[in-house]
């Protein structure tokens, strides 16, 4: 989705003759030669090479060229007190130099010693060293990250006008003014305009440097501009592909992008800098969103160790804090950063967004509103409050606030998507029932409100006594016809692959119309979002993941037959080559798939876990563990304290239990390598059934080669053992399907039901086998199992008027009026006449006895069409009654 609002066009900036400024030094040929391979060495990220090579020319040659490039090898591989040191040494030999006081600096403020950094900038800068520049703005943002903001401000002016005004300026000083555009661009967004057009200049002046690419890389990032963002690290990998700072900014969008890799490329900086703070504590926040928070807490203690001071990392650890319920550990944390920085709203910020990646929603606004107080130019703090209170239904605050940060900084992607989806709202209807505020589309509001309520209202009176829970505010659910809205309402961006999401108070779903018929179930969607609505609220969301999609996945299944996750070959085979997580780790398959079956695998056996412990302890184990989870208490606890055992123990139990459950069912699978499977017919397949009869995809294959063949008895064969090998299969070619067609073929029409009545409570989402079963069992007489086949295919697909007509029939012929009143609302909804819509809901009014509303709809009929004949007499009729 791309918004609509003008962006204001940024002053430009006075253009500039620019040369480049070389620093010559004499050396001999050797040592040149020598100096030219170390260079390359650190361009290519051959570090180690690099650093032997220039300790060796420094002992023929000791210049500053040779110096400072030795010293940014080991600052980049996080060597710092080495680098520090020959710093040190350098100096030695040339007193007078202040060349090197700029990476003195830089490392100093790396590692927490500010006071020291100030000084070397300071240094640098009055020496008017040919990096003072570069130096002035690393002061300045010293000087604004520990609160000193005007005095920074001062200085990015400063380095303005410098560009302003001179004529020659070279990479690393146009780097610096990009710096300052960034800074300035905090307050006032035409900045950040400017800061990526000097960055170009930049990278022109010095098209083999890689810094300028990485600053345009962090500056897309940090407008969430991740597709302009990767481009640039990805520019700069092609440059060295081991560089720390790129590796860690694609790994940031490729995070951002919902992908599955950005560990691993931390890691791989990491190899590089073990000491890298910002690769550590990036790796920290993602143990903590995994709610692996012991690994989380000893990653920013890593960073700590390199900078005590690290605002990311003390961010983790005050997150944890909270997350365990730790109010003094969370103060802690918090007055460290503060006294460091009393204006620091970054931290609050930080920790919004690690709320929000934690489902703590409630929780960002108090963080997002306090960055907002620190600094009433944190556009950042606006968009994070908006986009939180809209997740908690605060519709009109959130937008207000959206439209704040937007005013400040029309950069932000994430913002300008949701105002612009917030524009749509005014085609939405909000129709209240008992509990909900159901937010649907204008054109399907009639629709699809009155189905909606009607799920709706049955999940949370069941839920709500299983819970032993009820919710403290009305429940908003907002239903949305295309899925890039949905996706942008829940995210900010379009592309998520999801169907619905629970922020507790507020669940988003996508609408039957947003996805092709037979693509999902709406209504088991959305009892799986309202159980999260129960189970976020009362642990004050701190759940776990995986725990959480287990319950809902349990609950749907719960609610009606076939809903819900099932078990497919895919689990099957990635559960017997044991790549399924330990339930210890389950929540990598939700956050950090390492492919993306593994997401499907980890939903299913987030149930398992639930359904074997309330098999195993009864459901009362589970709202115990709820409770426990809701005062702060981890899961190794839980599982000791509730079930009596570790969960290492819980992890040797659950893996017994899943042998017993499906060892005969992964024996059956065995035949055909994995990569072969649903692969095309062959002799071998043929050959492999009549030789193994114990090989599912063998035989199944046989037995729908058979059928296509139209050799029915054989395919009946090996469709009949294919089905016993593996009961619960229920893709597009289940053997149920293929002996339901062998059936209706041979006119047995009660074997034919049969089998698609076992296929359609396995596949909640097949809209045709549900209207095939539904007319079987007409043909039979069998009304009621029609009935009820017919109400499932509505949860898949709801928008076929004759399916609606269908069922009204059925239930007139029932005097099942409740029943009838809503199918007649339903088709009142659907109908271009609706005189007719309206007088046939007022004749099922009047069948069950309410004449009242059987009047009202009446006179609706007849404002439409006042000479109807049939809404007259029974008018007529109505009117006698009363006399």
């Amino acid at each position: 989705m791309i918004h609509s609002r003008p962006l204001v066009v940024s002053r430009k900036l006075a253009r500039i003759a620019i040369v480049t400024v070389l620093v010559f030094c004499s050396l001999a040929g050797v040592s040149f030669s020598n100096l030219h391979k170390a260079e390359a060495a650190l361009l290519e990220g051959r570090y180690q090479e690099a650093i032997e090579t220039f300790e060796a020319v420094s002992k023929e040659v000791s210049t500053t060229r040779v110096y400072k490039g030795w010293v940014e090898a080991l600052r980049i591989t996080g060597q710092y007190e080495k680098a520090l040191n020959q710093i040190n040494a350098f100096d030695e030999t040339d007193s007078t130099s202040k060349e090197l006081e700029n990476i003195r600096g830089e490392i100093l403020y790396a590692t927490g010693r500010f006071s020291k950094a100030r000084r070397a900038f300071n240094k640098a800068i009055s020496s008017r060293s040919s990096n003072y520049l570069l130096a002035e703005a690393n002061l300045a943002i010293l000087l604004y990250e520990t609160g000193e903001v005007g005095e920074a401000f001062h200085r990015f002016d400063r380095l303005i006008d410098i560009y302003n005004s001179r004529v020659e300026l070279g990479s690393q000083e146009l780097i610096a003014v990009a710096i300052a555009c960034r800074y300035k661009g905090l307050v006032d967004y035409k900045y950040f305009h400017d800061a990526r057009m000097v960055l170009g200049e930049a990278q022109k002046m010095s098209p083999d440097s890689i810094e300028p690419i990485l600053h345009t890389g962090a500056l897309f990032l940090e407008k969430y501009d991740a597709g302009f963002a990767a481009q640039n690290f990805k520019a700069a990998l092609l440059k060295n592909s081991v560089h720390p700072e790129a590796l860690l900014g694609l790994a940031k969008v490729r995070v951002f992008d919902g992908a599955n890799d950005g560990v691993e490329l931390v890691e791989k900086a990491l190899e590089v800098n073990p000491r890298y703070v910002a690769a550590l504590a990036f790796r920290a926040e993602h143990f903590l969103v995994v709610e692996d928070y012991e690994r989380a807490r000893k990653e920013a203690n890593k960073a700590l160790l390199v900078n005590p001071y690290s605002s990311e990392a003390l961010s983790i650890l005050a997150a944890i804090a909270f997350l365990n319920g730790d109010s003094s550990g969370y103060e802690a944390a918090e007055k460290k950063i503060l006294k460091r920085n009393p204006l620091h709203a970054g931290f609050y910020n930080k920790l919004a967004e690690i709320a929000v990646r934690n489902r703590m929603y409630s929780w960002a606004v108090q963080l997002a509103t306090e960055a907002t107080i620190l600094d009433e130019n944190s556009w950042l703090g606006y968009g994070l409050l908006g986009m939180n209170q809209l997740r908690l239904g605060e519709i009109q605050k959130g937008q207000s606030n959206l439209e704040h940060s937007f005013k400040g900084d029309p950069y932000n992607v994430w913002n300008k998507n949701v105002l612009e989806l917030l524009d749509t709202y005014p085609s939405y209807e909000i129709t209240k029932t008992e509990h909900f505020d159901l937010f649907i589309k204008n054109e399907e509001s009639k629709l699809l409100s009155l189905l909606y309520g009607q799920v709706a209202e049955e999940s949370y009176a069941k839920l709500v006594v299983k819970y032993k829970h009820r919710p403290s505010s009305r429940i908003r659910v907002e239903v949305f016809s295309s899925h890039e809205d949905f996706s942008v309402r829940t995210l900010g961006l379009p592309g998520l692959g999801a169907l619905g999401v629970s922020f507790g108070p507020v669940v988003a779903v996508d609408s039957p119309s947003a996805r092709p018929k037979g693509d999902f179930n709406w209504a088991s969607t959305l009892w799986h979002e309202l159980t999260h609505s129960i189970t976020l609220e009362m642990t004050h969301n701190r759940v776990p993941r995986w725990f959480a999609e287990g319950l809902s996945v349990f609950e749907e299944h719960q609610a009606r037959p076939g809903w819900g996750n099932d078990i497919n070959i895919a689990f099957l085979k990635a559960y017997n080559r044991k790549a399924l997580l330990p339930v210890s780790e389950l929540n990598n398959g939700f956050v950090n798939p390492s492919e993306p079956q593994q997401i499907s695998n980890s939903y299913y056996q987030a149930y398992l876990a639930i359904e074997f412990i309330a098999q195993d302890f009864g459901f009362q184990a589970i709202l115990d563990m709820l409770l426990h989870y809701r005062d702060g208490r981890d899961t190794k606890d839980i599982f000791e304290s509730v079930l009596g055992f570790s969960l290492f123990e819980f992890d040797e139990k659950f893996s017994l239990y899943l042998n017993k459950r499906f060892g005969e069912r992964i024996a059956a699978l065995k035949s055909i390598p994995e990569e072969e499977l649903l692969s095309d017919y062959s002799d071998d397949i043929d050959l492999s059934a009549e030789r193994e009869p114990s090989g599912f995809i063998a035989t199944l294959e046989t037995g729908q080669r058979a059928l296509a063949d139209g050799d029915y008895k054989k395919a009946e064969k090996f469709l009949k053992q294919a089905k016993e090998l593996f009961p619960e299969y229920g893709g597009k070619d289940s053997p149920y399907l293929g002996l339901a067609k062998i059936y209706e073929a041979n006119n047995k029409a009660e074997l034919s039901a049969l089998e698609l009545a076992r296929y359609v409570d396995i596949n909640e989402i097949d809209y045709e086998a549900h209207i095939k079963l539904s007319q079987l069992y007409s043909s039979l007489g069998q009304t009621d199992k029609a009935i009820e086949i017919l109400i499932r295919s509505l949860y898949i697909y709801p928008f076929d008027i004759a399916i609606h007509r269908k069922l009204a029939s059925y239930y007139t012929k029932k005097e099942r009026y409740v029943e009838l009143i809503l199918a007649r609302q339903v088709i009142l909804a659907l109908t271009t006449n609706q005189a007719q819509g309206f007088y046939d809901l007022a004749l099922a009014y009047h069948n069950s006895g309410d004449n009242q509303r059987a009047r009202e709809e009446l006179l609706k009929s007849l404002e439409l069409a006042p000479s109807f004949q049939d809404a007259l007499r029974l008018l007529l009729r109505l009117r006698n009654m009363n006399d």
